[in-house]
Order: structure tokens, then sequence, then C-alpha cells
């Protein structure tokens, strides 16, 4: 007859942290392919300038303009014939005043000062226009 002299049977009082480990790093994969997925607004050729960034403490409103001359405020568009009565209509623009501007490098000088014409006439007193950094891989 064998003595059983170990409590086998007894609960592991023991944290299995192998499948908190695979949980984790399915978690981290997941973040890693959409993150790049969250760009904000419409995808536009920028210029690029050696300029370094201004560091914003809060999310601006984007108008981006393509270079087919279609108008984005964020992801959303704007026919050209109204931007001006949309842009005098947005409240956030009339308790701030500013808006950035993304404008594709394709688009003519002339074009672009148009633009900046209406949203001066919307009542933008603070326009930014942004680029792209020097040597940014598209």
């Amino acid at each position: 007859m064998a003595i059983n002299l170990s409590d086998d049977d007894a609960p592991v009082s023991d944290i299995n942290v192998t499948p908190m480990v695979d949980v984790m790093l399915v978690l981290l994969i997941i973040f890693m392919i959409t993150a790049p997925m969250l760009m904000q607004g419409v995808k536009v050729n920028l210029p690029q300038t050696a300029s370094a960034p201004i560091a914003e403490e809060k999310e601006q409103l984007v108008l981006t303009m393509t270079a087919d001359k279609r108008f984005f405020l964020g992801k959303v568009e704007i026919p050209a014939a109204v931007l001006a009565e949309k842009l005098q209509a947005n409240e956030r623009i009339r308790q701030e005043g500013a808006l950035h501007l993304h404008a594709d490098k394709a688009l003519g000088y002339g074009e672009v000062m148009e633009v900046m014409s209406i949203l001066q006439g919307a009542g933008i007193k603070q326009l930014g226009m942004v680029t792209d950094p020097l040597g940014k891989a598209e």
C-alpha cells in the first residue's frame, strides 16, 4: 500500500501567469495594428519644410483642401459654394477664431490665397498652415 505524502489534491495558490501574458500580447498586437488607422482627417500631399513641429495643448480644428479643390472640415466634406457659411455657423470657430489649413502642395498659390481670403471673411483670426517635415517618407 502506497502512502501519498504530498498534498496534490489541495488547491494551488500560485497565479498562472501564462494565459495573462498571452492575452496581453494579443492586445498589444491589436493596438499596434489599429493605431495607424486612427489618423484624423483626409490624406493630402502637404508641402515639406524644415521648421520644427509646434506642440499643441488641445486638438485643433482642421480644414483640408485636396488637390481636386474639395474641402473637408475634419472628415466632413463641405461644398465650396457654402464654405464661408458653414465656417461662420461653426460654434467652435466663433468662440476660438482659430483654424489649421491643410492644403495640398499641388494647389497653386492663388488658389490657397483665395481660400485664405474666404476664411478671413468667415471670422478666422488665427490661421495655421500645416506642412510635413523635410525627409518624411510617404
